[in-house]
């Protein structure tokens, strides 16, 4: 069964940086293409960042030159580094896994960005 566990979330001002991590387990962490969603209430979720098991990845537009996606194999973990935080990125953040035959999200870890 897949398990993802978000963490890093938190207020930060305006400018400001955060960098979130997901571990993953009951999965091949190697062979997963992992993605970071967010979503605000009442909105519809948004793909942020995605990475591919070879280090492909995408941005948002909206993210795209102040956000970089890595992931570290080794210890099942997939990152998102965010810096020039706005107060419009304020959401709640999940990763989720996309493997060959399975998939899993996780719970979420709240980012809020205050002006």
């Amino acid at each position: 069964q897949v398990q993802l566990v978000e963490s890093g979330g938190g207020l930060v001002q305006a400018g400001g940086s955060l960098r979130l991590a997901c571990t993953g387990s009951g999965m091949v962490f190697s062979i997963t293409t992992m993605r970071w969603y967010r979503q605000v209430p009442g909105k519809q979720r948004v793909l942020v960042a995605e990475i591919t098991e070879d280090g492909g990845t995408y941005y948002d537009e909206s993210v795209k030159g102040r956000t970089t996606i890595s992931r570290d194999n080794a210890v099942n973990t997939v990152y998102l580094q965010m810096d020039n935080l706005k107060p419009e990125d304020t959401a709640v953040y999940r990763c989720y896994a996309n493997g060959p035959r399975y998939y899993g999200w996780g719970r979420g870890t709240q980012v809020t960005v205050s002006s």
